[in-house]
């Protein structure tokens, strides 16, 4: 009886039946809760052993954590090719088998922190759900950029920003959209029409902050050649993290009805139908984990860029613009198609175009005064191929929402053109003065 759940009670006379009986019942089920008398001549210490029903209960919630978020989902095969990547690093010293195998590992681990997202969005209600779900879908990004910004490799942080960007519009939100089409390809899908507009004139507001300094640059006409520009760079930077702070405030705070989703036609929709797997601590504790283990891994893949490109003959501005952004928005990504899917495309606009909007507003002024703070010469200047290219993305994204309806039509145009983003960066390289 001392091994049982059960701690060690005081022994009654055997003759007391009573006491027994009580007793074996709590043995057979120690998960009940069994009210007994005490005898007036005895004194029961407490039946259940209250530690060791907490561990059993935490062991078993581990368990079905660790089931639930690494087991059970397809893409957590991929999971063993982040520690492959570690051991090659120091085993063999191949830039490119690296790469690679970094590339395989952070994609499930940036699809788990998505569901993870998703999860804790489910207590959090579909405005503060999508932002979290754009917040930490941008995390990836957000390591990647920081390590190499410490290293130096500007140009890497500002082209693969610029690539998110251009993933999330382009290709998240248009696989998205056709997806959702192709499930009801008779009728279109509503979305909320306000919301875009705001988003849209949140990115045209960051192509002005991004496009000034590359007009300086190339036509000339800086004041002191070579920090006229930085300055500015710092200066819209601020300005635009002001810019996104007053955004936030709109949507969670001044605005929120603004934000609530709609179905088919115009019909609001619950943000989640399903009862979450995980509790909102487990969720929050999750995140962490998986943003500290993105974190760990992005180390080896910045450091494997340039040796990459060099061994598999790929242009340093593919790898930043179209490889590395694909790894980092495959939560966005597989959560956007998701959404579409069951009809919620204001939650799809919120991870596609909101994630967009986070980076053009708040990463990429963020990565300019760490920058700055480092002593690192990071500006707004991100060429004028890569501008021009985010400033026609933008322009045919709001095209595409201004209607507030979508369809695979309008799914397959967005996949279309960013197929020929990717072909004309795969084409394309820096000029020898402007690489780092």
């Amino acid at each position: 009886m001392g091994k049982s759940s059960i701690s060690v009670i005081e022994m009654e006379p055997l003759e007391d039946k009573s006491n027994l009986q009580s007793e074996a019942e709590i043995l057979v089920n120690p998960s009940s809760t069994v009210a007994i008398k005490t005898h007036p001549n005895s004194h029961f210490r407490p039946l259940i052993n209250v530690p060791r029903v907490a561990i059993q209960w935490i062991r078993n919630r581990l368990f079905k954590n660790i089931y639930v978020v690494l087991i059970r989902a397809k893409i957590n095969v991929l999971l063993p090719f982040g520690p492959l990547a570690v051991v090659l690093h120091y085993v063999t010293g191949n830039h490119g088998l690296v790469f690679f195998f970094s590339m395989l590992g952070i994609a499930p681990l940036a699809e788990r922190l998505g569901f993870a997202t998703e999860q804790l969005a489910c207590y959090t209600g579909p405005t503060v759900g999508g932002l979290l779900n754009a917040t930490f879908g941008n995390a990836t990004e957000m390591i990647i950029s920081i390590y190499a910004l410490k290293r130096g490799m500007i140009r890497v942080v500002q082209q693969s920003l610029l690539g998110s960007i251009l993933s999330n519009m382009l290709l998240v939100l248009g696989c998205a959209f056709f997806c959702g089409g192709v499930i009801r390809y008779k009728k279109d899908q509503f979305f909320n029409k306000a919301t875009a507009v705001v988003n849209s004139g949140l990115l045209l507001m960051a192509v002005m902050g991004i496009m000034f300094p590359a007009v300086l640059h190339f036509t000339h006409t800086e004041v002191h050649v070579g920090k006229s520009e930085l300055a500015l760079s710092r200066f819209s930077s601020c300005i635009m993290l002001v810019a996104y702070a007053s955004y936030l405030f709109f949507q969670l705070k001044s605005h929120r009805d603004l934000y609530n989703p709609v179905g088919e036609e115009g019909g609001q929709v619950e943000d989640c139908d399903e009862e979450p797997e995980i509790t909102q601590w487990e969720a929050i504790a999750w995140l962490a984990f998986l943003t500290v283990s993105v974190s760990l891994l992005s180390e080896y893949l910045v450091n494997a860029i340039e040796g990459a490109s060099d061994s598999l003959n790929v242009p340093v501005s593919f790898i930043s613009v179209i490889l590395l952004p694909i790894v980092g928005n495959a939560a966005e990504h597989a959560s956007a198609i998701m959404f579409a899917m069951k009809n919620k495309l204001d939650l799809t606009l919120g991870v596609a175009i909101g994630s967009s909007t986070q980076i053009a507003m708040f990463l990429i002024p963020f990565c300019v005064v760490v920058g700055w703070i480092m002593g690192k010469d990071m500006d707004l200047n991100f060429q004028l191929f890569e501008t021009a290219t985010l400033f026609i993305t933008v322009v045919v994204v709001a095209f595409m929402l201004q209607e507030g309806t979508a369809n695979y039509l309008k799914g397959l145009m967005l996949v279309l053109c960013y197929l020929i983003v990717a072909a004309s960066f795969f084409v394309h390289v820096d000029p020898p003065k402007s690489g780092n």
